[in-house]
């Protein structure tokens, strides 16, 4: 069985999609299991690990996507854009994403596993720093 850590390390956000694209289009086509349909009536049914890989790598798009959108985040901030802008086009407040922001930077600071280092202490700062506030900017 393939766990989301596994194809973590496999896959790309890119190459992710595309092989989930390709069995959730086949599950999607498959033919109903039951004993009244047809042979060969609709495309062949996933497997069940098949199945369980279409789940994880639903977690591990997820998981991409919120790093990338984190490192979004961080460019926004650094382009100037205030947390009120960042929250709209999150389609959240901004002390939600600010929130979401500062939990991806503390994580970024804890010593990680599997071959990644965190951030050292100069780096979470910078971006602790980067970060600010939400309270009491400007609207615009």
């Amino acid at each position: 069985m393939s766990t989301p850590d596994e194809l973590e390390r496999q896959f790309t956000l890119l190459t992710a999609v595309a092989r989930y694209d390709a069995l959730r289009a086949r599950d999607a086509l498959a033919s109903p299991v039951d004993e009244d349909s047809p042979p060969d009536a609709g495309a062949e049914p996933l497997t069940r690990g098949e199945a369980l890989e279409l789940l994880a790598l639903g977690e591990v798009i997820a998981r991409k996507a919120g790093y990338g959108r984190q490192l979004s985040v961080r460019s926004a901030r650094g382009a100037g854009a205030s947390w009120s802008q960042i929250g709209a086009a999150l389609g959240t407040s901004k002390q939600a994403a600010w929130e979401a922001h500062s939990r991806w930077i503390d994580e970024q600071a804890e010593p990680q596993r599997d071959g990644h280092w965190g951030w050292d202490e100069t780096d979470t700062a910078a971006a602790r720093a980067l970060a600010g506030q939400p309270e009491g900017e400007d609207t615009e």
